[in-house]
């Protein structure tokens, strides 16, 4: 250390930026108590007087040169008491102070505060030196420095005095515990010397903009470290004021430092960001899991909500048994996982370490996933290490990728839905520093609670689906394997995986006289009821045609047999197609019309009247006839394929026919064009289409379908 930085002098000089010997401003403080100086000679007359005393004794120098002191400025009872002191003084050489009633010019005394000594000069005369200020005002002085003194020194917040360069020049108690060093060890020494820190560029930064502008900053610089001060490592908080320190002339001699510790405040803070962050995920997750009742696309939205915010890489895999029934679960040994869903903030190993979707894995007894969805329990690695990840990953090679992909903290949380583990939800940090906590886990564990209800529902759904659409396909027809004139192909296509089964079906039935009933038709409602309902249908159309009713007929017994399933009601078209004079004889039970296609010609939809649906009752209905040629197709579906929750029926019929006026191809090609182009991915309904094409028929020809 320097002589300027560790005495006395070198920090003078440093405040006032000038040598040594050079002479100072006058004092503030000097000015402020006014001190006056009175010198006597052995006799006690006055021989020099200040202008202060003049102030602050009321006489001008030419009123009190040549006078003695005592009858001067000493009230006459207290003559002799002050006689015998200065007796003392000019004796004795010991000098005397204290507080006394001075008698001013005009009468009146007033309280004074002495310094009394004996001077000496060259020729060995004796003169006695009388500092004197007044009493009131000292004590002012003295009380207020002696309440700064102890505001300074049992502050609980931290104080620095730094002068115009930073330097220390004083450091009460608290901040010496904050910093862990000793007052004296900052005296003199700058600030970035006992700061080394890089976060404290920014205060040091404040306080420089302070001593130019004259500005303070408070509360503008929050710190956030460990005290050397502390046993025992703890995370501290401290927020920074300064201020500008100016004497009573107004020249800057400095800054003030304030340090407060904000622990609490803060730990409060981040605790209530935590809650925030937390309750903001956990929303966003009850707002976008479940959308659907499909498991994969769940098991999706449940990883975009978790990556990026939660974690960097995330997988969710259910049990295989979970999903196939026919699968048992084991208790011991290997466990199999289906991935669902894989999902990564960007592109890792990590990612390549986790099964890809759709994958099935075995995971040995001792692997983290198996513990997990056999205790039920979620497992919390903070900090992984080689150990841990070749527990957490399937084999060495994946345990390899999340080494070098630098995963360095992992979490398993079960999804549990009705007390029945289902899989696990497993989250990876690599380039996210934070290990994940107690909170990261309550989080994991809230999403994953949601989504293994969601998957549970979405698994019970598909059960039941799987048995209606299994009934619903076994309920369809196959083609016969001859049509006298017509060339026929069918389409059923079920509802999205997230909605339910309808009761929308198609016939083919052969009636006497080489005529060939086409029928559509959709029992409104789902499920396997409404597949049964249309299976009890289907069976009695084919009944009625096989007696050689005529369209209306046929439907007029079919509404009387709708009209006691309960509840049901459905839409049919019935069409009985003769080849033999070239015409087709339609009835409509509140069907969307069929669209006829002619070569050379634009799609049209039929004007049939529309029928009320069957189940209604009382209603009659009428059959229209149609004259086909050769080549001409008739195209009857169910209103899966048009209708949409977003556009009006007639603009989607309008979309039918555009799709329909395309150059003429095989009838199998063209059902499949219509439900590549009308059906949207989120559709609700089933479909049944049927598309008919009449062929040149010649009634002693064997005649077979092209």
């Amino acid at each position: 250390m320097s002589e300027a930085e560790g005495h006395p002098a070198g920090i003078g000089q440093a405040l006032g930026g000038r040598p040594n010997n050079e002479p100072s401003q006058q004092s503030g403080l000097m000015d402020l108590l006014g001190v006056a100086a009175v010198l006597l000679d052995a006799e006690g007359r006055v021989v020099l007087w200040s202008p202060q005393a003049e102030e602050l004794y009321g006489y001008t120098a030419e009123e009190a040169l040549g006078q003695y002191a005592a009858q001067l400025l000493v009230p006459e009872e207290h003559w002799d008491w002050v006689l015998k002191k200065f007796a003392e003084v000019m004796e004795t050489g010991q000098g005397w102070s204290g507080t006394f009633p001075v008698r001013r010019k005009g009468g009146g005394t007033r309280l004074v505060e002495l310094r009394n000594m004996r001077l000496l000069d060259d020729r060995g005369d004796f003169y006695a030196l009388g500092l004197g200020t007044d009493s009131p005002t000292l004590r002012e002085v003295e009380r207020d420095l002696a309440l700064s003194t102890r505001l300074i020194s049992q502050s609980p917040i931290g104080i620095a005095i730094l002068d115009a360069d930073l330097r220390y020049l004083a450091v009460n108690p608290a901040l010496e515990r904050m910093h862990g060093i000793p007052a004296k060890e900052h005296l003199g020494r700058y600030y970035r010397e006992i700061m080394q820190a890089t976060k404290f560029e920014m205060p040091e930064a404040a306080m420089r903009q302070v001593l130019g502008t004259g500005f303070p900053m408070i509360d503008q610089s929050t710190i956030v470290g460990h005290s050397p001060a502390d046993a025992e490592p703890r995370l501290h908080a401290w927020t920074i004021s300064v201020y500008r320190l100016e004497d009573t002339q107004g020249r800057v001699i400095g800054v003030a430092e304030l340090v407060t510790d904000v622990t609490e405040r803060y730990q409060s803070a981040k605790e209530a960001t935590a809650t925030r962050r937390r309750l903001a995920v956990i929303a966003d997750g009850s707002a976008r899991i479940g959308t659907t009742l499909d498991v994969a696309q769940t098991a999706r939205e449940l990883a975009d909500v978790t990556v990026p915010e939660l974690a960097d890489v995330v997988s969710v895999d259910v049990l295989d048994s979970a999903l196939d029934e026919h699968r048992p679960r084991t208790r011991f040994g290997p466990a199999f996982f289906r991935a669902l869903a894989l999902k990564a903030a960007y592109p890792t190993e990590a990612a390549e370490a986790a099964d890809p979707p759709g994958h099935i894995a075995a995971y040995d007894a001792d692997r983290v996933a198996t513990r997990c969805v056999r205790t039920g329990r979620p497992i919390l690695i903070p900090h992984a290490d080689g150990n841990d990840l070749t527990r957490i990953a399937r084999d060495d090679h994946a345990a390899t990728l999340l080494a070098r992909a630098g995963v360095h903290s992992y979490m398993a949380v079960p999804l549990t839905a009705r007390a029945t583990v289902l899989g696990f939800l497993g989250l990876a940090r690599a380039r996210d520093p934070r290990p994940f906590d107690e909170d990261d886990l309550a989080i994991a564990t809230e999403l994953a609670s949601r989504t293994a209800v969601c998957i549970d529902n979405a698994r019970a759904h598909q059960s039941v689906r799987n048995a209606a659409e299994t009934l619903q396909r076994s309920l369809l027809p196959r083609h016969p394997p001859h049509l006298p004139g017509l060339q026929i192909a069918t389409r059923y296509q079920p509802a999205q995986a997230a909605y339910e089964i309808g009761g929308d079906w198609y016939d083919v039935l052969p009636l006497g006289g080489d005529r060939t009933a086409l029928v559509v038709g959709d029992v409104m409602g789902s499920g396997i009821d409404a597949a049964a309902a249309m299976g009890r249908l289907r069976t009695a159309t084919a009944a009625f045609a096989g007696l050689d009713l005529d369209p209306t007929r046929v439907l007029e017994q079919l509404d009387t047999i709708t009209s006691g399933l309960e509840q049901y009601i459905a839409t049919c078209l019935y069409a009985a197609y003769d080849p033999h004079r070239g015409e087709c004889h339609i009835a409509n039970a509140g069907h969307l019309p069929p669209a006829l296609v002619r070569p050379g010609n634009h799609p049209q939809l039929l004007d049939l009247p529309s029928g009320a649906p069957l189940g209604v009752g009382g209603v009659r209905f009428e059959t229209t006839t149609v004259s086909l040629d050769p080549g001409d197709r008739l195209v009857l579906y169910t209103d899966g394929l048009v209708e949409t929750r977003h556009h009006p029926i007639d603009e989607r019929l309008d979309t039918l026919l555009r799709v329909l006026d395309a150059p003429d191809c095989p009838l199998e090609e063209s059902c499949d064009r219509l439900l590549h182009d009308l059906r949207q991915p989120d559709d609700h309904d089933d479909v049944a289409l049927l598309i008919a094409r009449t062929q040149s028929f010649a009634p002693d020809a064997d005649e077979r379908p092209r």
